[in-house]
């Protein structure tokens, strides 16, 4: 089999997970068929995130520089440079391996340290130079990952996705893999190594520009980095290691008796990703989509658990009316009306435009019949900007008033068995109703593989508890 493994930062934080990552990779790349003979057939092609932390304390020091303060960025680097060189002290055995490790490692950190000490005199951090600070997070962990499996004996290379060719947009921050010309330079630069045997450990969550800057393609990013390498080598299966066991039926910090799904289809596993599913990114699933190469959910730390398994023909004995009850905590209900909505053409237009071009994101959208209201849902760290941006632009002329709820969430009752099948929409009713529990909104899609609705905060645990045991998913 041809593999791509995806591990997160989680994974890899330590010289013990370390070893353990390389240890199982070593594993599956030798591993025995049913008579004890070894099968050195398996091609697998590692990616990897920054170590645990790294990210966000990037973040934090872009805030610093900003400010003009020299003194947190240098204790920043001093612990960075701690925890990587650590690592490869303490966990590579082998002394001439260590040695090249650090002529690896090194280098990249003082190129980290002058990127800081410049931007720091600037007071200044771009989108395109925050890429390019948050780009040494997997440049860093990569060549770790790969000095261990050289150090476990096995043939490995580090690569950046600039080495292997992983070609974006410029759109710093979020970008856009340019999928035609990827997918051939990925193809031709990794089969290469492929054919020599060779593991190749490769960055995750960055690409680059045509000009040959460094882009992130968003948090999470690691997952579609894998399936985009997935995608383009043909791989058989794509499996994303983290820290759980597999997508469940329910946050179980919600619901104690929360399983794991064996099998979800494609499209479930999207609508679950964009509702709250947070161990896969939503745009993963793209590539694997145009490909049809199954992706697996596992768990670095049970390797015993097969986790979940993500296929365009999920078995029969998989397919349930309901799968899973997902949740988006920390969210608010915007609610626009007027009378003079009523039969405007292009009302829905300005009022969708004037959020856009303040980079607010609606995530869901329900209008009553009447056309005199239409309700909206939006993170709630956007709501100040959101009803700023709608009262100084359309209140008194397109719309009359601002209704906000601050304090709602999202629940996504998701499973294509739902399709064509009638009274679902009368049990998630019914077993809300039984608790007490008042619906604020509701939406559903043509496609019939959610039903939304949102409630009250301090009521979301108990609706989600409600319905995970009306629909047996324990």
């Amino acid at each position: 089999m041809r593999i791509v493994m995806k591990f997160g930062g989680s994974a890899i934080d330590s010289v013990k997970k370390m070893n353990n990552v390389a240890e199982l990779i070593k594993g599956y790349k030798s591993q025995a068929d049913h008579k004890g003979k070894s099968d050195s057939s398996n091609e697998i092609v590692v990616v990897v995130s920054a170590l645990r932390g790294m990210t966000d304390s990037i973040i934090n020091v872009c805030d610093k520089v900003r400010k003009g303060l020299k003194e947190p960025i240098y204790e920043f680097i001093q612990h960075t440079r701690k925890v990587h060189l650590d690592i490869i002290e303490n966990g590579i055995e082998d002394n001439s391996l260590k040695s090249e490790a650090l002529l690896e490692i090194l280098p990249i950190l003082d190129e980290l340290r002058d990127v800081l000490e410049g931007l720091v005199l600037l007071s200044e951090v771009t989108p395109k130079s925050m890429d390019y600070l948050l780009s040494f997070g997997e440049r860093l962990s990569t060549p770790l990952v790969s000095f261990f499996l050289l150090d476990h004996g096995l043939k490995s290379r580090s690569l950046t996705a600039k080495d292997i060719g992983i070609l974006t947009n410029s759109e710093f921050g979020e970008a856009s893999p340019l999928m035609d010309t990827t997918k051939l330079r990925v193809s031709h630069n990794l089969e290469i190594l492929l054919k020599d045997n060779m593991t190749p450990v490769v960055t995750g969550f960055i690409g680059v520009d045509q000009n040959g800057s460094y882009t992130t393609i968003g948090r999470g990013g690691s997952d579609f980095s894998a399936t985009i390498i997935g995608l383009s080598v043909q791989a058989n299966e794509v499996w994303l290691w983290s820290d759980v066991d597999g997508l469940m039926t329910a946050d179980p910090k919600i619901v104690k008796t929360a399983k794991v799904l064996r099998e979800v289809s494609f499209t479930e596993a999207m609508e679950m990703a964009l509702f709250g599913a947070k161990y896969i990114h939503p745009r993963a699933l793209e590539p694997a989509i145009e490909a049809k190469i199954p992706v697996r959910i596992r768990n670095t730390f049970n390797t015993q658990n097969v986790g979940t398994l993500i296929t365009s023909k999920p078995s029969n004995e998989s397919q349930k009316t309901v799968k899973s009850i997902n949740t988006i905590r920390n969210t608010a209900l915007i609610d626009v009306s007027g009378s003079g909505m009523v039969g405007a053409p292009g009302t829905a237009a300005k009022i969708f435009d004037t959020l856009a071009k303040n980079r607010v994101n609606i995530m869901m959208i329900s209008q009553s019949p009447s056309e005199s209201s239409i309700s909206m849902v939006v993170r709630k760290n956007a709501l100040d900007k959101a009803t700023n941006m709608l009262e100084i632009n359309l209140l008194g002329k397109v719309i009359k008033k601002v209704n906000v709820n601050n304090d709602v969430a999202v629940i996504a009752v998701v499973g294509s068995g739902m399709r064509g099948i009638k009274g679902v929409a009368a049990k998630v009713f019914g077993a809300i109703a039984k608790r007490d529990v008042n619906v604020i909104m509701i939406t559903q899609g043509y496609s019939e593989l959610n039903l939304a609705l949102v409630v009250n905060n301090k009521d979301c645990e108990e609706a989600v508890n409600a319905l995970h045991m009306e629909f047996e998913l324990s």
